[in-house]
């Protein structure tokens, strides 16, 4: 697996050097836009409460600790609960799925660091049971790369976005290739969205990276091909196919 890792490094700066010099890729004008203001919709207490509770990532890999997390202390909000939010290390050792812990260290679980779309589906269900959330369904969602523009998953997407952004119906959690949205590497990567503007077509992402210090827009046709990455095949051995999106669905 560290040889899988040291053949992949080069390919990965490559690519990204390539980008930089050509102004291609996350380096278009105006691809992406940071966010500066909080979004703060009175009407939308969902859409407040994962803005509030949006956390940064605490290890490379880990990315996938933060938006659940952040999900998680979005949905007790709404509950009601008079509890004190929880951090990454308490759903770490609450939560042993697909032993989620070891695949956020240095070493990872034999060799395997950060989760997998179906595996990060799992972790969410059980992370919502541990934490006894009343949800309504969890649905994991691949994105077909070569999905014509009038697919149905495309556009069942699209209709979430606007069911999250309109009344809060549902929290998106993203598995997309990170250097597809902004200026970095094409790596698999995890966040979850918070927000969507129907007349403008962007997407903010509230990037858990600590690299990206602010969340950022993308339109949605960049957000939807991040999404729908069929990731270097070298990642494969590492368990990771495709991206896609764990949809969190509140009423």
């Amino acid at each position: 697996m560290n040889l899988l890792r040291n053949l992949i490094r080069p390919y990965l700066y490559a690519r990204y050097g390539f980008h930089r010099m050509t102004g291609t890729g996350a380096f278009r004008r105006d691809q992406v836009r940071t966010i500066q203001t909080p979004a703060q919709p009175q009407w939308n207490r969902l859409k407040q409460a994962i803005w509030q509770y949006h956390v940064k990532q605490f290890h490379e890999s880990s990315c996938s600790v933060a938006s659940v997390v952040s999900c998680i202390n979005a949905i007790s909000s709404l509950e009601n609960r008079d509890i004190h939010p929880i951090s990454q290390t308490d759903i770490l050792d609450r939560v042993t799925t697909g032993h989620w812990k070891e695949r956020m260290s240095d070493n990872g679980y034999r060799g395997r660091r950060g989760l997998p779309l179906p595996l990060l589906g799992q972790v969410v269900i059980d992370s919502i049971a541990a934490y006894d959330l009343k949800v309504r369904s969890v649905d994991i969602i691949q994105t077909p790369k070569h999905a014509p523009a009038k697919s149905p998953v495309r556009a069942g997407l699209k209709n979430r976005l606007q069911d999250f952004d309109r009344h809060g119906s549902g929290l998106i959690i993203t598995h997309f290739d990170q250097g597809t949205l902004v200026p970095t590497l094409n790596i698999p990567h995890i966040s979850p969205v918070g927000a969507y503007d129907s007349a403008t077509e962007r997407v903010t992402i509230l990037d858990v990276d600590p690299e990206q210090e602010n969340p950022y827009q993308v339109d949605f046709g960049t957000f939807y091909k991040g999404l729908s990455s069929d990731y270097h095949h070298v990642f494969e051995a590492f368990g990771y196919g495709s991206g896609g999106y764990v949809y969190i669905r509140i009423r």
